[in-house]
């Protein structure tokens, strides 16, 4: 049997998200940049590059890589470059923002150009003397070598418990022509006051597949 300790030693080297998209821009001239690994008990194998800066203070430019190795070698992955602009004025019940990317989609020694739309909802809230978030990002990606489409659906709500520690629980929904996959991912956020990166430990279950359950670590960093 695999133990923590050694699904640990696997995951380090691999440390160079999950990101935290939504409808907040990025201030002109700032960024914001993540990287996670994720690991199964099978050996399943991810990695997820999240990068945003903001060109203008109505426009934030973005990169958004991820790649996976399944427990029997295959590969697989996409890299998307984006825009982000506001969609209306912020308001009580939340702001919006839209998402435009162009990018390419690879299985194998298969490539494969896609372009992607994206909409955004997101709304902060404060409880006592403490902030949360909660968003909802929605995206269609067209592939066109494959002919594919995918719908994704991402739900977070988190948390500010302390100056040093928060929390997150993110629902992903995504649906191809011949599939439909749902997964829930607990995660918890430190702020270690002698860090310049925010640490995420968390997981990922697929609601039909428990067994497949993922192991996710992350860096974020603001600059």
């Amino acid at each position: 049997m695999r133990s923590v300790p050694s699904l640990l030693v696997l995951l380090y080297p691999l440390v160079a998200t999950p990101a935290l998209a939504g409808p907040w821009l990025r201030e002109e001239g700032k960024g914001f940049r993540s990287t996670s690994v994720s690991a199964s008990y099978f050996y399943d194998l991810s990695q997820s590059t999240y990068l945003e800066y903001g060109w203008r203070d109505d426009l934030t430019l973005g990169l958004d890589i991820t790649t996976s190795q399944s427990r029997f070698g295959e590969l697989k992955g996409s890299g998307t470059l984006f825009l982000r602009l506001p969609l209306g004025t912020p308001g009580d019940t939340g702001r919006w923002a839209y998402d435009l990317g162009l990018g390419a989609s690879w299985r194998g020694e298969l490539v494969s150009p896609h372009i992607k739309a994206g909409l955004s909802w997101g709304r902060g809230f404060t409880k006592g003397d403490r902030n949360g978030w909660l968003t909802v990002d929605a995206s269609l990606k067209w592939d066109f070598g494959l002919a594919e489409q995918e719908i994704k659906i991402d739900s977070t709500a988190g948390f500010d418990f302390t100056d040093l520690t928060s929390a997150m629980v993110q629902l992903f929904v995504t649906t191809t022509p011949t599939t439909t996959s749902v997964s829930l991912a607990p995660s918890v956020i430190l702020s270690p006051d002698w860090a310049k990166h925010r640490i995420q430990i968390g997981t990922e279950t697929p609601i039909d597949r428990p067994e497949d359950t993922l192991l996710k670590l992350g860096l974020w960093r603001e600059f």
